[in-house]
């Protein structure tokens, strides 16, 4: 860098960078939340650079909350805690307009009660359903309702009594004896009927939408606790080196190859045409403890190109090797498996756990003919039974056995419960 100094930049050039990397070094080290809040609102209108700067963010260990109404501006700002507080402005398909239209009633009128006093304190040229929607799904309005789900069920209503009363101001409308008219009451909190939460799933695929990243969760959190009877290694022991690996390998040359299994969510794939022809993927995986890049040669990328999508949740077998350009351990792909694929290799028992209490209105029909379809499978199935005099444990016979597929779990958890259904790999 010093020798290119010396005949790549004239000296002005030179200096004007040097003061411009000495005053950032300084800000990002005494006032990191409020440099990295500077950097995520010069970039909000593009969502890539906002995901690779909220990383750093996490990588310092600063605190980036969610938006919300009452508390976020249009850009990215600062509490007095040092915590990041998400710009209303970064969420997709919400322009300026709406917000400053939001930002100035809550200034003038205080905050905002709920769905129904925004909608009829905001323009409502400014303020349309999709607007709305966006900022639903991004966790702007959590603190205005019991949950995402009940906010979208009233956004149609509130909108509807929005814009009568709109149409009833911009029309001055009175009744037949000279007096204005009387507006529909808004429903209360208490009239507010709470609808079912959305799943965990569509949480974070709501948030991804309008956000371009995971904000409240990670999508990989649903299968950690199966996943940990699968994986050899987490991201970050391999990131960190905390067993020491990278030294061993590095003395072995090419006989240290370790084999590992790891598993995350594909968070980028690039291709290019490898020195011997052919494609092969570079592919970023992340499980919620660090990040890795791994490599897909073109034989193994041809096998599983299809399974190599962003946001997929992928198992992954191959060789653990010292990257003597990037300085660092890299797993060169064997294998892929999605979480299907992955429990049909792995998993010994599914186990259903049922009480007497369950045992009416055909659940035993109902329990067969969910479980038809996925026979023909390696998994055992397992009957944990509590009667009121007596507990057993049912090992079904082997034409029950199943393939324990996503699919299969969500129906089985419909019928029986959330909490009775459980994957045994050991």
């Amino acid at each position: 860098m010093e020798k290119f100094a010396g005949y790549g930049f004239n000296k002005s050039h030179s200096a004007a960078y040097a003061l411009l990397s000495y005053q950032t070094a300084w800000l990002k080290t005494h006032y990191p939340a409020a440099f990295m809040a500077a950097v995520l609102s010069s970039d909000m209108d593009k969502t890539d650079k906002v995901v690779v700067s909220m990383e750093e963010a996490h990588v310092m260990g600063l605190t980036v909350l969610p938006p919300a109404i009452n508390r976020s501006e249009y850009r990215f700002t600062v509490d007095g805690q040092g915590r990041i507080i998400y710009g209303l402005g970064a969420v997709k398909g919400v322009g300026e307009a709406a917000v400053e239209a939001m930002l100035e009633q809550r200034r003038h009128n205080g905050p905002f009660q709920d769905l129904f006093d925004l909608c009829r304190r905001v323009d409502q040229r400014k303020l349309n359903r999709r607007v709305l929607e966006s900022l639903i799904r991004a966790g702007a309005f959590d603190e205005l309702a019991p949950n995402r789900a009940t906010l979208m069920a009233q956004a149609p209503e509130a909108m509807r009594l929005a814009e009568q009363n709109s149409r009833a101001d911009d029309a001055g409308q009175v009744d037949l004896f000279g007096l204005p008219a009387v507006a529909e009451p808004v429903p209360t909190t208490s009239d507010i009927t709470v609808v079912t939460e959305w799943n965990q799933e569509q949480i974070l695929k709501g948030e991804k939408e309008t956000l371009g990243l995971y904000l409240t969760g990670h999508p990989i959190e649903r299968f950690e606790a199966e996943l940990q009877h699968i994986v050899t290694h987490r991201l970050a022991d391999l990131a960190n080196d905390s067993n020491g690996l990278a030294s061993s390998i590095r003395r072995a040359g090419r006989n240290g190859d370790k084999q590992v299994t790891i598993a995350g969510l594909v968070v980028t794939v690039r291709t290019r045409t490898a020195n011997r022809g052919g494609r092969m993927a570079f592919v970023t995986l992340d499980d919620h403890s660090a990040r890795m890049e791994i490599r897909v040669f073109p034989e193994a990328y041809e096998q599983y190109r299809k399974l190599l999508v962003d946001d997929a949740i992928l198992v992954i077998q191959g060789n653990l090797v010292w990257d003597d350009f990037a300085e660092s351990l890299r797993v060169n792909v064997e294998r892929v498996l999605d979480m299907d694929a992955a429990r049909q290799e792995y998993a010994r028992t599914l186990v259903l756990s049922l009480d007497a209490s369950r045992f009416n209105n055909g659940l035993l029909e109902h329990l067969a003919a969910t479980l038809a379809p996925y026979r023909q499978g390696k998994c055992q199935i397992r009957v944990d039974y509590t009667g009121a005099d007596a507990r057993a444990s049912i090992v079904l016979g082997q034409d029950w056995r199943v393939k324990p597929s996503e699919v299969l779990l969500k129906e089985l958890r419909g019928l029986v419960g959330e909490e009775k259904v459980r994957v045994v790999y050991s």
